[in-house]
């Protein structure tokens, strides 16, 4: 069924997006074998309980050791994607300031992709905190990115029309978890 102006559509149902996970797990094991003391990094909103998902099945079926958690606020556009802000804003926790990162391995998760704003900020922030060597992982890569940023771990690939809208519904921010279509009204 293909979705028509202003209809939704769901593209990955819950069932579906627990297998995708899994799988994001599995590619995240490999990519940290032999690594110690790894931060999984969620973007806000809807990375960070990604990345708790992330960092629990890591832990649970991988038992990569040394496993940490750590959320940073970054924001360009809305759900909608409606430009907020002419520059990607991260807004420093007053906690992380002194944060000392030399040496980790981090994974940065966020749920899509779309232009690679987001994850260029929050890898930005992280080298000046001395990580030692960053991955990225995205529920959704939207195959749109404008800047040099590579995806590592991608749950799912999805090529729309540039005005659609990939809308990632991720509890506690909705009440399932699954992936939308919106095709806006033209």
């Amino acid at each position: 069924m293909t979705p028509v102006p202003g209809e939704r559509f769901c593209l990955y149902d819950t069932a579906q997006l627990t297998a995708v996970l899994d799988g994001m797990a599995w590619q995240a094991a490999g990519l940290l074998t032999g690594r110690q003391d790894v931060i999984v990094v969620g973007i806000l909103r809807r990375g960070a309980p990604l990345a708790d998902q992330l960092f629990e099945r890591l832990a649970r079926d991988f038992g990569v050791p040394g496993l940490s958690r750590l959320d940073l606020a970054i924001k360009r556009y809305a759900d909608d994607l409606t430009l907020l802000h002419p520059e990607t804003r991260l807004t420093e926790n007053p906690a992380h300031a002194e944060l000392d990162l030399a040496g980790r391995s981090l994974i940065v998760v966020d749920d899509v992709m779309y232009k690679g704003y987001s994850m260029l900020r929050a890898v930005e922030y992280l080298v000046g905190k001395g990580a030692g060597e960053i991955r990225t992982a995205v529920l959704v890569d939207r195959g749109a990115a404008k800047l040099p940023v590579r995806t590592d771990i991608v749950g799912v690939t999805l090529e729309v029309a540039p005005s659609d809208i990939i809308e990632c519904n991720v509890p506690p921010y909705e009440p399932v978890l699954k992936i939308d279509l919106l095709r806006p009204r033209r």
